[in-house]
């Protein structure tokens, strides 16, 4: 219960950061974002009605279409903060302010708002919550009428449709400073998500040294790692295979050991975007 309790209140201040990005950053800077929110602005710059009441009527909007074409399971994922997060974004409206009156400069801007939109929407998806925004609309649309599409290009087309319709509003510059925006917010979810830590790497290596080079990975880098078998394509020849995530540091001192001892070697290095574990390096699981 007092994990749960934790939970919550790291959810709901994602959530007031969220709402202050849009509400004390965005709104008075007369800036555009794509997805709801600014679907809800664009609507409110041609008809005058507050955004944040038009917010919540498209998150019940959605609500009540997820649950006819989705199903029960995903409305749970969705009705706590569909329902309550624009709740809070009314409430965040009537104490507005602009938090950057004294910054003329768009771009700092929009990084500032790309900075704070990413880190409340971090806190939230941390800890496994949704809103139901336009990723809810997109797995609708693809289940209806895209599904020979992938799920990803149904979202992208999606944001870039309300951008267009953005821009008839806000001008094409506020576009382009929204496609910023979304690039520093997404950056900022993968540093919430993720963490800053150096970027990890799979490692798989086949070679005829595979002794020599568990060896050098246990004693002197001090890296785990799991062997496996694969089949060659060619000669059909079946042969062991080591498999390690570990750092890109990590990576190249066993590329440069396996250079000096099996020039025949396969080695295959994948950027890795998150793993778990217990050993060194990897992040706790309960974290």
């Amino acid at each position: 219960m007092k994990k749960k309790f934790i939970d919550y209140i790291i959810i709901y201040l994602g959530c007031f950061i969220q709402a202050f990005s849009i509400t004390c950053i965005l709104k008075p800077n007369n800036l555009t974002v794509g997805g709801i929110t600014g679907l809800a602005l664009t609507i409110d710059k041609f008809t005058g009605i507050n955004y944040t009441y038009i917010y919540y009527s498209i998150c019940l909007t959605i609500l009540i279409c997820a649950k006819i074409f989705l199903g029960k399971k995903e409305v749970k994922k969705i009705i706590l903060l569909s329902t309550t997060y624009p709740i809070i974004l009314i409430i965040m409206n009537h104490f507005k302010f602009n938090f950057l009156q004294d910054t003329p400069d768009k771009i700092l801007i929009c990084i500032y708002y790309g900075i704070f939109m990413g880190i409340g929407t971090g806190m939230v998806l941390k800890k496994g919550f949704s809103q139901g925004s336009s990723d809810t609309v997109a797995k609708i649309l693809h289940k209806k009428f895209f599904s020979f599409m992938e799920f990803t290009q149904v979202l992208l087309g999606l944001d870039i449709v309300i951008l267009v319709f953005s821009g008839l509003a806000f001008g094409k510059t506020a576009v382009l400073y929204a496609i910023i925006m979304q690039m520093i917010y997404s950056k900022t979810i993968s540093a919430v998500l993720f963490g800053f830590g150096s970027s990890l790497v799979k490692v798989v290596i086949i070679s005829d040294q595979l002794v020599k080079i568990s060896q050098f990975m246990s004693n002197t880098i001090n890296r785990g790692y799991s062997i496996g078998s694969v089949i060659g394509g060619k000669n059909h020849i079946k042969r062991e295979k080591i498999i390690s995530v570990c750092s890109l540091r990590e990576a190249m001192l066993i590329k440069d050991f396996i250079t000096k001892i099996d020039e025949d070697a396969f080695i295959n290095i994948v950027p890795t975007i998150g793993a778990w574990g217990k050993e060194d390096g990897l992040q706790n699981l309960k974290e």
